[in-house]
């Protein structure tokens, strides 16, 4: 599948005129897009090409009822060929953690370093989600203003920024209403089985790191073998004070962490 992207660079050519400067990848969550990781882009574009994707059902990118780990790994690679990109440093968030691993396995030559953000590489329960049921009720409504939107949603969603993060998601169509970009026919058929599981494939023996939100749920303790014996060449640091969203949260205190492990593993390959 083709993807939705956007490349930014603003490093400084070569002589030459050839952009070879080091390329990152960043890959949203469940219910995102690639503007998700907006301020990351911005901190990584001096020194390297920035590629954010939609991915498959999201953004702007096309529609498939078909959508599962591989699938969506797939994508990144496709995406890497058309762009001519023989490697790139992975970087994902959440549900985007879980394809950039996903890539790392099965294509480990392709990918120089893998950013984990909040996502360990294991199945998940599945479960009801307030965010998946404020989506579903957008959908079955004609929505004639954000405002209303938010106020519709409002009883499944407590949380302003949650809310917000959400309503993203909505864009006009030709008749001038709102409508949800996202395809929420394949995501609720996916969503509590197929998304939940856990990438599989042969250890990944590229640098890895994990950042963990101090109160997040989604990487324990009992995590760290499988994650050790999976990516054997990994790190996990705890971003205190933070959630699930801890990018989004403190995104100094990541934008560095994460800075600093792409430039550490770039120079000692140059």
């Amino acid at each position: 599948m083709k993807l939705n992207y956007s490349l930014q660079s603003g490093y400084q050519l070569p002589p030459e005129g050839q952009d070879n400067s080091p390329a990152v990848i960043l890959i949203h969550g469940m219910f995102g897009s690639l503007s998700n990781l907006g301020v990351l882009a911005r901190a990584l574009v001096a020194d390297y090409r920035v590629i954010s994707v939609d991915l498959r059902n999201h953004g702007d990118s096309p529609h498939e009822l078909a959508m599962d780990l591989h699938l969506m790994a797939a994508d990144i690679v496709e995406l890497m060929d058309d762009l001519g990109l023989a490697r790139a440093a992975l970087i994902g968030h959440s549900l985007g953690g879980k394809v950039a691993m996903q890539v790392a396995l099965n294509n480990p030559d392709r990918v120089s370093e893998l950013v984990v953000i909040d996502i360990a590489p294991v199945a998940y329960g599945a479960r009801q989600d307030a965010a998946l049921d404020a989506l579903n009720l957008l959908a079955e409504h004609r929505i004639e203003s954000r405002r209303d939107a938010d106020a519709l949603i409002s009883g499944h969603i407590a949380e302003t920024s949650v809310r917000a993060f959400l309503l993203k998601n909505l864009g006009r169509n030709p008749e001038g209403d709102f409508r949800l970009k996202l395809n929420l026919a394949s995501i609720n058929q996916n969503y509590s089985s197929k998304l939940v599981l856990a990438p599989t494939g042969q250890p990944y023996e590229g640098p890895t790191l994990f950042l963990k939100g101090e109160h997040s749920a989604y990487i324990q303790e009992k995590h760290r073998p499988v994650i050790e014996q999976m990516f054997p060449h990994s790190q996990i640091n705890v971003v205190a004070d933070t959630a699930h969203w801890l990018h989004a949260e403190k995104p100094e205190t990541v934008n560095a962490l994460i800075g600093a492990f792409i430039e550490k593993k770039t120079a000692i390959k140059s």
